[in-house]
């Protein structure tokens, strides 16, 4: 399925419906009151966040979305229906935007709602203006108009981890390696244009949920490449996978990505760079991988940068990675940790 992660619509609540002005007509009852009836409300617009969803794909196609409005009141005291709640579903993980500016909402559990637009109020009938000095009131209210609104859904996948880096640093060979996802893998740049989630066994009953990260270039938080698309995806982690490319082209030094990967968070946000990163050296497998790992480990080590070698086209490393993971996350303890070591 295609993934979609925003999409702009509109809701428009249902508008109320029209009080009644009507008389009591019955025979033998030579003064029949007024007895019109209230009109109906008229329906809200709900987002909720449903259980099963993970794009806004239903959204791309359909822009306009309408509440019914509320039925008119009638004769005998009787009052229009309501008109019913409209409940448009998204992904938890949605972020609710009203006309585009700031957040309105922040739907994260399965359940959550959150009222876009508020249907217009049902008109009063005539009985409800009758008083002892105007006993046959004719004036009834019309009712009010629904709420319009332009809404942006912006979706941020949930995560545990997050696995960045630039393009081709193997991210998605990674992950194909440590859960059951099946990215799509090729040696071109922006290979993976959506994130990838998948569950990552870690111990006897626990798991977390990794995602690899479409990958970024210089500007990002500005827009180039990915961009936001990027950026906005690792706001929700808990901890970042920071994977460095040891067999990049000539003049890239792994360093260097790792020092503009992360003036790319800073600059998008001060609550990106403050994540906790685990820095990970991959394709030590390939031509001078060893001695680029070795070099590239101590420049970090000065800056008191702990790293770990992988090869995720081999799996080398990756059970490693995947303990240190869980021991950050506290989902292993030093303990169990060493344990698993010494049974290996």
């Amino acid at each position: 399925m295609q993934f979609i992660d925003e999409a702009t619509i509109t809701v428009a609540a249902g508008n109320g419906g029209a009080g009644c002005a009507s008389f009591r007509r019955e025979k033998f009852v030579p003064k029949g009151g007024p007895n019109g009836g209230d009109g109906g409300d008229g329906g809200d617009v709900v987002i909720e966040a449903r259980a099963g969803m993970s794009s806004l794909l239903d959204y791309r196609y359909r822009k306009r979305y309408r509440a019914r409005n509320g039925e008119p009141g009638r004769g005998r005291n009787r009052h229009g229906k309501a008109g019913e709640t409209l409940v448009i579903p998204v992904p938890p993980g949605t972020v609710i935007r009203a006309g585009g500016g700031e957040e309105a909402a922040d739907l994260t559990e399965p359940g959550q709602r959150f009222t876009a637009a508020r249907g217009g109020r049902g008109g009063r009938g005539n009985s409800r203006f009758a008083s002892p000095t105007n006993r046959a009131p004719r004036r009834a209210d019309g009712g009010e108009e629904g709420e319009t609104l332009e809404v942006t859904l912006e979706l941020k996948i949930l995560a545990d981890v997050g696995i960045l880096g630039f393009p081709n640093a193997g991210k998605s060979t990674l992950i194909s390696k440590i859960s059951a996802a099946r990215p799509k893998i090729a040696a071109y740049p922006f290979t993976t244009l959506s994130p990838n989630l998948g569950v990552v066994s870690c111990g006897d009953h626990e798991s977390f949920v990794a995602a690899d990260i479409p990958g970024i270039i210089e500007g990002a938080y500005g827009g180039a490449g990915l961009g936001l698309r990027f950026l906005r995806h690792v706001e929700r982690t808990r901890l970042l996978v920071h994977l460095l490319d040891l067999d990049s082209p000539p003049g890239r030094d792994p360093v260097e990505d790792y020092d503009r990967m992360n003036s790319e968070l800073a600059a998008h946000s001060e609550l990106l760079a403050a994540k906790p990163q685990l820095v990970a050296l991959n394709k030590t497998d390939v031509g001078e991988g060893e001695r680029r790992a070795a070099e590239t480990a101590r420049r970090l080590g000065e800056r008191n940068v702990e790293t770990l070698r992988v090869s995720a086209l081999t799996g080398e490393g990756s059970e490693e990675l995947v303990r240190e993971v869980a021991l950050r996350l506290g989902l292993l303890t030093e303990d169990s940790r060493s344990r698993s070591l010494s049974s290996e």
